[in-house]
């Protein structure tokens, strides 16, 4: 049995347990609470750890190798430019595509008043903990500053991983300016701590079955399908723009620019799909998503290894969405009219605080709670979707990660490197060596010696 269908069979085993201990216990039982905080949550929790343990490095020596073996800087600088106008365009129309459709359907105004106080009070605890975390958000200048680390080693500490890119781009951008001979060793370290890394996530991947169970019967077990009683609209009006978004935005683009068929595209990604419905989280999707970039899709390892460690940070499409449809529906539920001037800005807002948002489950909400505070919505109101969050967290991160795969995949066929021609037919087998790897060895000939 393959491992993403083991994945796939762990989150139904442990969601269908979930529920039904839900359904025959109550949320609230001694007996669900003892197993979530000895069996299902350490299991979750221990995966998840393992996984988040390597993402730094993952991520150094991989954008760093990235770098140092493209070369050329300014080579450098063109896919950049192209990984980044697309991680911007695809998120803007991720967030324009959810104000539509939540503007339309308005799930807020179905909220009553006896309702809207008793999800408040249920998770006012829950809230006060994110308007917390959200007074130490900042925007403006500041932001951009923060990017050039002052100490990549805190930075790795804390988790600040626009922090570890931007060292990571310059480092592997000084590798190619130093002596040959030395720069040279310096790309066989690199691609030696890749490997390691890559090893350890094979062995964290082992424990993803029951990871995933464990993880997935904790959020059931508790909520059950009880809050999709009074926030089912909602639930559904984020979802169903997460599936446009897929269907249309993203089909479009692979079926015209890749030039590949969407269905047979969402299949070799299954795996890294499935990671980031089950873990919620880009961060810790990153090590499958490299893996499958190169094995499934034959994305070169340059490519792969640039783009997609970005993509963990930047490409935030179905956060954008959610962040954009909960804004206005919060909007709604508190009686506050947007004109169409301030619903743009809640677009603009939605796709700079996605790109700024932790890669990490529910890491969107503290800036969900600034950007309420500028409508003049309570602060508090963040509360009111906190208990279904976990569920679209699932679902967004997937979509984002579905970004993350697209946009590897552009760029890599703008550079000449890679064609949906030369996909693998066994995506199962491990490339020797980087000429070995699918998307080598049809490419343009000058392309792959400028790469």
């Amino acid at each position: 049995m393959k491992l993403h269908t083991k994945i796939l069979l762990g989150l139904l085993v442990g969601g269908g347990l979930g529920i039904a201990a839900n359904l025959g216990l109550g949320g609230e039982h001694e007996a669900i609470a003892a197993a979530n905080h000895y069996v299902a949550g350490p299991i979750g929790q221990i995966f998840l750890r393992m996984l988040f343990m390597v993402v730094m490095p993952l991520i150094f020596a991989s954008v760093a190798l990235g770098v140092a073996s493209i070369g050329d800087v300014r080579l450098v600088g063109r896919i950049a430019a192209k990984t980044l106008a697309y991680f911007f365009a695809t998120t803007a129309a991720a967030a324009a595509l959810g104000l539509v459709i939540v503007r339309v359907a308005s799930p807020g105004s179905l909220i009553s008043v006896e309702v809207r106080e008793q999800l408040l009070a249920a998770f006012s605890g829950d809230a006060a903990t994110k308007i917390e975390a959200a007074r130490s958000v900042t925007f403006g200048i500041e932001t951009l500053v923060n990017i050039v680390t002052r100490n990549p080693l805190r930075s790795a500490v804390d988790f600040d991983m626009l922090g570890v890119i931007f060292f990571s781009l310059v480092f592997g951008a000084a590798v190619t300016l130093i002596r040959r001979d030395r720069g040279e060793v310096m790309i066989n370290f690199l691609a030696a701590l890749s490997d390691v890394v890559t090893k350890i996530v094979e062995m964290a991947m082992k424990l993803a079955p029951l990871g995933v169970a464990g993880l997935i019967f904790g959020v059931t077990s508790r909520f059950g399908f009880a809050l999709l009683e009074p926030l089912g609209v909602f639930v559904v009006v984020v979802l169903l723009a997460l599936g446009l978004h897929v269907a249309v935005t993203m089909s479009l683009i692979i079926r015209f620019a890749i030039k590949m068929s969407p269905l047979d595209f969402f299949g070799r990604i299954k795996a890294s799909i499935v990671t980031a419905f089950s873990t919620s989280s880009s961060s810790a999707t990153l090590p499958t998503n490299i893996e499958v970039a190169e094995k499934c899709l034959g994305i070169p390892p340059k490519i792969a290894g640039f783009v997609l460690p970005l993509g963990t940070t930047m490409c935030m499409n179905g956060t954008a969405l959610f962040e954009g449809v909960t804004v206005i529906f919060l909007c709604q539920v508190f009686g506050v009219e947007l004109s169409l001037a301030q619903m743009l800005v809640v677009m603009t807002l939605s796709v700079i605080t996605a790109i700024g948002a932790a890669a990490v489950p529910g890491g969107s909400i503290p800036l969900l709670v600034g950007i309420l505070a500028l409508f003049g919505v309570p602060p508090e109101g963040i509360a009111i979707i906190l208990g279904v969050d976990r569920i679209l967290d699932m679902a967004r991160t997937a979509v984002n990660v579905i970004g993350d795969h697209t946009a590897a995949a552009l760029i890599a066929k703008s550079e000449g490197v890679w064609s949906p021609a030369m996909l693998p037919a066994d995506y199962g087998r491990e490339p020797a060596s980087m000429d070995d790897s699918p998307g080598w060895p049809k490419a343009d000939p000058a392309a792959k010696d400028q790469l």
